[in-house]
């Protein structure tokens, strides 16, 4: 796929989120650029680059200075921001955008950054704007955030992808780039970890000094080294959880908690580090290997992912953040480097996951955190790949690995006539399900909205551990009948979505969740999911039905949250509390051809 097949396909999802949320006919016109903004930052909290993230669309002039925001993400313990300002191009042709069009919509944002910080935005614009919760958040917690970073997102070719740090109020904001290209590398390679380069050269004045052992015909070569404190200080503020190898992300990353041990040796005996710690293994896609007075050095790494050290990693990070008279100088972390052969991204992920299991023969990540190789999620896949939906033609893509849809499609679209037929008709992306979305459209249904609101990574982990608990009685291995009940479990939910989608300027996605877990709450035991699979739709009654109700649970939200931010509040299980004991309204369509009786 090229460059610009990539922005037909991505032009042509978009249009159809658009069409969709037409046809749930809210009354409200759903902007293609606002559209665009949360396609992407969905992408990026899939691959762990945000948090789980949230539209916020404004666009207004405060004394005479320009403010924009299209979204934004805030961590659990609400120490890192992330804002993203949208910059659409909406073109069917690659268009270049100068650093100057990148440079001036960052500034918007941060300008509205600003005028949150020091209180003046709440006081200008209405109290019922989907911003104003955001704004009194960041207005009574900026001096505790630690970390912000501003994304430009834009569907047109950026010459630059990062800029130069501005710092705020004493805080340095980064500035970043997610363009055309770069999210090209992600869809279409599957390997947005190609972005983690670290030039240890740069970082540390020069090569580290290792033992290198080529691996002959292995799948990897290998290499010893001890990585400098500051450098991992450095490399883990640059790139943040990413460096986690994906399966364990969200279960290796910490929430600024420092491992007391870690601290004291940094701060009393920084000279003992090395003796004192087991260090950490890394896997990385490219490698290479300069000389130095004293032998062979790494001086250069593609694809870094730390698949165990990532308490070491993060606590080094956090320590010296929490105490600046720290010195890192003596500090050196023994690291394994396996670097892979090229090989497909299925294969991969498998190698990686095994590396992780081996690797974390302590207890630092349990055997149920690294799922693309658990039978559950194999057989899963293997069933998505003979079972048809009732037209004979079509059938859903379950994604065990990340990348194996864009590996099935160019393994199987050998001619442009296949490969088109492949993406339109027989497995098209609004068909492909990840094990992420799985484990957040059975929560919801299993009345676990909360868990589902925690974001992505957070809902995964527990997935993986009710998982866990079940298989401590025998393997859970679904079956045809249970694939096409996830899959109808599936339906319901992205048909609720974008029902609810256009209703609401802010926590669509939580509105959808609560209310499917209140649906199964309340009609579980009588709903039919074969008629949703054999459909594969809901019926309008059911849709009309979603609409009324979506506005009862946004209702109870809104007054039970007391001000905070809707998303935040969801997260809590004293909402669900709240939320589960409103009484719905009764059916209006006399009957729902899904709820039997």
């Amino acid at each position: 796929m090229t460059l610009d097949e990539f922005l037909t396909d991505l032009r042509v999802e978009l249009q159809t989120e658009v069409d969709e949320r037409l046809t749930a006919g809210s009354g409200a016109y759903p902007y293609r650029e606002s559209v665009f903004a949360e396609i992407v930052m969905d992408h990026m909290a899939e691959i762990g680059m945000t948090f789980d993230p949230q539209a916020c669309h404004l666009d207004m002039k405060l004394a005479q200075a320009k403010l924009r925001l299209s979204g934004y993400a805030i961590s659990d313990d609400a120490d890192q921001l992330d804002l993203f300002v949208s910059l659409f191009a909406d073109s069917d042709v690659i268009v270049g955008i100068p650093d100057t069009d990148t440079r001036a919509a960052a500034d918007q944002c941060l300008k509205f950054l600003a005028s949150c910080a020091k209180g003046t935005l709440e006081k200008a614009i209405d109290a019922s704007h989907e911003a104003v919760p955001l704004a009194s958040t960041i207005r009574e917690s900026y001096d505790h955030i630690e970390q912000i970073r501003i994304y430009v997102l834009t569907d047109g070719q950026a010459k630059s992808k990062n800029f130069k740090s501005k710092e705020l109020n004493g805080k340095l904001i980064r500035l970043e780039v997610m363009d055309i290209e770069r999210l090209y590398r992600h869809w279409s390679e599957g390997k947005p970890r190609d972005e983690l380069v670290v030039s240890f050269e740069e970082i540390s004045g020069g090569a580290l000094p290792c033992v290198y052992v080529p691996g002959g015909k292995s799948e990897y070569d290998y290499a010893l080294t001890a990585v400098p404190g500051e450098a991992l200080r450095f490399i883990y503020e640059r790139f943040g959880a990413r460096l986690l190898e994906a399966n364990v992300r969200s279960f290796l990353s910490v929430t600024g908690k420092v491992n007391k041990g870690i601290r004291d040796t940094l701060r009393d005996r920084p000279e003992r580090f090395m003796a004192y710690n087991n260090g950490i293994v890394v896997v990385a896609d490219e490698a290479r290997f300069n000389q130095t007075p004293d032998g062979i050095g790494l001086a250069w790494l593609k694809g870094m992912q730390i698949v165990n050290g990532g308490q070491t990693t993060a606590s080094i990070y956090f320590a010296m953040r929490k105490d600046r008279n720290l010195d890192l100088s003596q500090v050196r972390v023994p690291a394994k480097i396996i670097v892979l052969r090229k090989g497909d991204a299925a294969s991969e992920e498998s190698l990686i996951a095994d590396i992780s299991r081996y690797a974390n023969s302590q207890n630092a990540v349990k055997q149920s955190d690294l799922s693309a190789n658990k039978p559950f999620h194999i057989e899963l896949e293997k069933l998505s790949t003979t079972i048809y939906c009732p037209n004979g033609v079509s059938r859903w893509f379950y994604e065990r690995a990340a990348g194996s849809y864009t590996t099935m499609l160019a393994r199987e679209g050998t001619t442009p006539a296949r490969l088109k037929q492949l993406k339109q008709v027989v497995c098209p992306p609004s068909q492909r399900v990840t094990k992420t979305d799985l484990a957040r459209y059975l929560n919801a249904w299993g009345l676990k909205p909360d868990l589902v609101s925690l974001g992505l990574q957070k809902n995964f982990e527990q997935f993986m551990d009710a998982l866990k608990d079940q298989e401590s009685e025998g393997p859970v291995v679904p079956d045809a009948a249970y694939f096409k009940m996830a899959i109808a479990k599936a339906i319901l939910f992205r048909k609720t979505h974008t029902v609810v989608r256009p209703m609401f300027k802010a926590a669509q996605l939580n509105v959808a969740t609560y209310l499917i877990a209140l649906i199964s709450e309340r009609y579980g035991k009588d709903f039919d999911f074969d008629r949703i699979w054999e459909r594969q739709d809901i019926s309008d009654q059911l849709r009309h039905q979603i609409s009324t109700w979506a506005i009862e649970v946004h209702e109870i939200f809104v007054q039970s949250s007391a001000g905070r931010i809707l998303s935040e509040w969801a997260k809590k299980p004293e909402c669900w509390d709240i939320v589960r004991n409103i009484r719905l309204s009764p059916i209006q369509a006399g009957r729902i051809p899904e709820i039997r009786g």
